[in-house]
């Protein structure tokens, strides 16, 4: 099947009649429906027509005799009021716009020309003037400046005018001119005032050269073509270098600008070449079908002709897009002229005598008859190529993608639609709810009606639109059978998928779609569709774990219109974690619940599986019981109403106590729970949970009921007595019966520490228990720190000491407690029990040794000496004893000495004072107040520490403590050197 497609179609044709030949072709655009058409004949005739693009009607205007030979180039000069410059029989001929007037030949050194191009410059291109800005022909500096670039001559009446390159508006071209072995670049000087006039100036002469057949001027280089090679000539420097050559058996060279870019092609035979302003080559080469005769600029295309027929090619790939006949075979060599100053949609060609004119096919319409012929590759890259090259609005590139996306769906090919549609910026999202979910729905309303070109049906369910997709592949390959060109896709007709595949894919991407078009900023109903239809096409493809990310993140899903076929398919974790995104939180735990109670109905039917979750961003795994109480917990956690918490406390406990201790100890709940009804609502037997809640309220939140912390120590209490009768033996030791608690193997910890040791920091740290009842609790048991604790609450001084000297025997505690109390008589006491322990128990003469040894300068020698024992070994306290009285007597000097000291401070200080108070001053009659600047004379005054004087009055004002200075001295003492002992 050919690959051709429309590109230009025929606009209007022209013939010359009779033998004469068209050799020469120009195009200028006077507006945008009218196009002035130059022709040059064989015959030396300038002929001129005019083309009428809204009725493509062609109109002769007038025409111009130049030569008996053949015109060669026609250059249209300015626009309205313009001239003409054609090249004929060798020389430049200057004609008015409208051939009105006899052409004027321009004389002197313009004679012989083989070849003509114009000067053009880049777009911001940074070429170079080859002329200053204001030259006057009188100065004698421009006169040397003309004769460095090899001016020599001003020809033609050059008036001293002021010129300046390629300055068009005041009539001022630049060429490069070629005539035998050297090159001219010459500045023609054209006043549109004063008629045919025209002069021209030398600017350069490039000699070395012969045989030029084509030229082009783009910047400062010239880029010649000649019978050998193509060379590249500086118009700066006059250097010339080879660009490459040609093969010996080879065709003309052919020259062609490429205005869109800026660069030139060189053709070598067939093959094309692209290079730059330097002659540098530019990407790959470019392989045409044959040699073409002349080469034009379409828009991104380039356009050949020869022999009869044009071909129009990409400008990347040189892949040939439409081929045109035009003429008949050996007709001769072809022109080819585009209108490159206008919109750049005309294209005319010639074929002997005959001129045909073609317009550039509409990019709407090109892509809508590949869009028919379903080659939607090529509509897809002439779409991006008209974006590349900025010929196309971005809402007509959104509208583009989205147009061949809905006939790639239509097409079965799901993927490449997605990929289209995710590229158009102005979808709506909401246009594919219609494949997804049958009309009448909820969101009927918010699907946009957009119009397109209606290449497609409208939008309909995917099961549909796969039937009749499979349908049109059948029919398709049933008119093929009969003869009947179709078109089709060629890999369906080849290898028809099936209908389960189909839907698969169109499920697949059309998620892929919604996926990302939740990042949009859309409407709220949009999100909800978005959302809801999601949910639908996760269930199904059944992608379970994608269900409930969506259910449990932040979503916009109607629940009314999931909850039925969530509870059908049997997804119920999705729909309890879309219940709890909706805050609908009696709904989700009555599933977590039914989760617990029968889990063999929900989602694993093996209940020893391990299910994923998140808790503190780290991933564990749980059993399916554990995940399910894990998520009523983390519902609990949030704020919800208190008796919803309080009454799936107790099941979830039963699960796991640590979830039921992260619901009751959450600082997320805005309302606290009432302790009271939390100890009614779980099983008295759950002590650990109890007592973790207790602490918390305890130690974290601060609570301070007398009774709740009495009720805590009791529990702690209880505990501690069934530890220690289980480690004492009364108790059975397989407590595998038993409700979980410290002592038992195998149990949930709650606490990192045991629960002795918790209810003695409790006892040691709470003031607002009841130790009697504490005591009443464990009064003959073994729990004698305990018991030491709560005594030395209720000041039972006597019986601490008996706990910590005999029953546990720890003497550090024991003599710390003594150093507490802070009284001789409790020391004495406890070596009174150290040697005589009661009860049958030996005396405990090390530990009475070591009381002595640490405290024996608190007692009394004579005491010690009364308590001591017969029985008690002397070696033992000997030693004590003398270190005893040595710190006796030692303690008692040192007293002495302290004595002493104090008494000499307290002399000393006296004599300070009484020197302070003897001391005199000496007043006259210039001596001033301090404070009111008074004469004193004969009047009171007072004198303070810091040697301030002020008059009596001004000391009753001020006070004895404050001077005028601000000191008060009672503050901040005044210390002078003498008043300290120094002897």
């Amino acid at each position: 099947m050919s690959k051709s497609r429309a590109v230009v179609e025929l606009t209007a044709r022209f013939d010359l009649g009779g033998d004469d030949m068209i050799r020469a072709l120009s195009l200028s655009p006077i507006s945008d429906s009218q196009t002035l058409v130059y022709l040059g004949t064989s015959s030396g005739s300038l002929i001129l027509i005019s083309l009428d693009t809204l009725t493509n009607i062609v109109s002769r205007l007038g025409s111009v005799s130049l030569s008996a030979s053949p015109v060669e180039s026609i250059f249209v000069l300015g626009e309205e009021r313009g001239k003409v410059l054609a090249l004929c029989n060798g020389y430049l001929f200057l004609v008015d716009s409208l051939l009105s007037q006899p052409a004027k030949r321009l004389g002197g050194l313009l004679k012989g020309i083989n070849v003509i191009a114009r000067r053009v410059r880049g777009r911001d291109s940074s070429s170079t003037d080859l002329l200053p800005s204001e030259i006057s022909t009188d100065s004698s500096s421009s006169k040397k400046f003309l004769q460095l670039l090899g001016a020599g001559n001003l020809v033609n009446d050059v008036k001293g005018k002021d010129f300046r390159h390629e300055r068009v508006h005041q009539g001022h071209y630049v060429f490069a001119v070629a005539i035998g072995e050297r090159m001219l670049l010459i500045e023609l000087q054209c006043d549109e005032n004063e008629g045919l006039s025209g002069s021209f100036v030398v600017l350069k002469e490039v000699l070395g050269i012969g045989g030029i057949k084509t030229l082009v001027w783009l910047d400062d280089y010239v880029i010649a073509g000649t019978v050998k090679g193509y060379s590249l000539i500086s118009c700066v420097t006059g250097l010339s270098g080879v660009i490459f050559t040609l093969p010996d058996v080879s065709g003309p060279p052919l020259l062609k600008l490429l205005c869109k870019e800026w660069k030139v092609l060189l053709l070598v035979d067939n093959v094309g070449v692209v290079v730059d302003s330097n002659g540098q080559p530019i990407g790959g080469s470019l392989v045409f079908r044959r040699r073409p005769d002349s080469v034009g600029e379409l828009s991104f295309y380039l356009v050949t002709v020869g022999d009869g027929k044009m071909e129009i090619h990409q400008k990347k790939s040189g892949a040939c897009v439409q081929s045109v006949s035009f003429g008949p075979q050996g007709c001769g060599p072809s022109l080819l002229a585009a209108d490159e100053a206008g919109d750049g949609n005309l294209l005319a060609v010639t074929s002997l005598s005959k001129l045909i004119f073609y317009r550039r096919v509409p990019y709407e319409e090109q892509i809508k008859d590949l869009l028919r012929k379903k080659r939607y590759r090529e509509a897809i890259s002439l779409v991006e190529e008209l974006d590349i090259q900025g010929e196309i609005s971005k809402d007509m590139l959104s509208f583009l993608h989205a147009q061949i996306g809905y006939l790639l769906l239509f097409d079965l090919r799901f993927e490449e639609a997605v990929n289209q549609f995710l590229k158009s910026e102005k979808m709506e999202p909401s246009e594919v709810f219609p494949f997804i979910m049958r009309d009448p729905n909820r969101w009927s309303l918010v699907v946009p009606r957009n119009r397109y070109w209606g290449l497609h049906p409208p939008p309909a369910p995917f099961e549909d639109v796969v039937d009749n997709g499979l349908m049109a592949i059948q029919r398709a390959n049933f008119l093929r059978k009969a003869g009947m060109d179709t078109p089709v896709d060629e890999e369906f007709f080849s290898n028809p998928p099936s209908r389960a595949d189909l839907l698969d894919s169109a499920i697949k991407n059309i998620t892929r779609y919604l996926e990302i078009s939740r990042e949009k900023d859309l409407t709220h109903p949009v999100r909800e569709g978005i959302d809801t239809l999601l949910m639908l096409l996760y269930r199904a493809l059944n992608r379970v774990e994608d269900m409930e990310n969506l259910a449990s993140s932040d979503n916009n899903c109607v629940v009314e219109e999931l909850e039925t076929l969530l509870t059908e398919s049997g997804h119920l974790r999705t729909l309890a974690f879309l219940y709890a995104s909706k805050g609908m939180s009696a709904k989700a735990l009555a599933i977590w619940r039914l989760f617990t109670k029968n889990y063999s109905s929900g989602l694993w039917q093996d209940s020893d599986d391990l299910v994923p979750y998140l808790h503190d961003n780290e991933l564990i795994r749980l059993s399916g019981k554990e995940a399910a109480a894990a998520e009523a917990a983390r519902i609990l956690e949030e704020p919800c109403d208190s008796e919803l918490a309080l009454q799936h406390l107790s099941w979830i406990s039963d699960v796991n106590p640590l979830f039921a201790i992260q619901v009751l100890t959450s600082d997320k709940r805005t309302e606290e729970l009432s302790p009271e009804q939390v100890i009614q609502a779980i099983d008295p037997k759950k002590v650990d949970i109890i007592q973790r809640y207790f602490q918390w309220l305890i130690e974290e939140r601060d609570y301070t009921d007398p009774q709740l912390h009495t009720s805590y120590a009791l529990s702690l209490a209880r505990s501690a007595l069934e530890c220690v009768e289980v480690q004492n033996g009364i108790l059975e030791t397989d407590a595998g019966g038993r409700e979980a608690h410290d002592c038992n193997v195998g149990s949930i910890s709650l606490f990192e520490s045991d629960v002795r040791e918790r209810l003695q920091t409790f006892l040691q740290s709470s003031d607002l228990y009841d130790p009697e009842e504490i005591l009443v609790l464990i009064e003959g048991s073994e729990l004698w720190l305990e018991k030491a604790i709560l005594y030395r609450r209720i000041g039972q001084e006597t019986l601490v000491l008996q706990i910590l000297a005999l029953k546990l025997e720890d003497c550090a505690a024991a003599e710390q407690y003594c150093v507490e109390i802070g009284r001789p008589d409790a020391f004495m006491q406890l070596l009174d029990m150290y040697l005589d322990p009661q009860n049958g128990k030996e005396p405990m003469f090390k530990a009475a040794v070591r009381l002595l040894h640490n405290h024996g300068e608190s007692l009394d020698p004579l005491q010690v000496l009364e308590k001591l024992s017969p029985d008690m070994p002397l070696k033992l306290a000997s030693d004590t004893i003398l270190r005893m009285l040595r710190a006796r007597v030692h303690h008692h000097r040192q007293g002495q000495i302290v004595h002493n000291i104090s008494r000499a401070l307290d002399v000393d200080s006296r004599l300070a004072r009484l020197e302070e108070r003897s001391r005199h001053m000496q007043i006259n009659d210039e001596s001033l107040c301090d404070s009111c600047y008074a004469r004193l004379g004969t009047k009171l005054f007072a004198m303070y520490p810091d040697d301030t004087i002020v008059c009596y009055k001004c000391y009753r004002h001020l006070g004895e403590s404050k001077s005028v200075t601000g000191r008060d001295f009672k503050r901040d003492v005044l210390i002078k050197p003498g008043w300290l002992v120094n002897r």
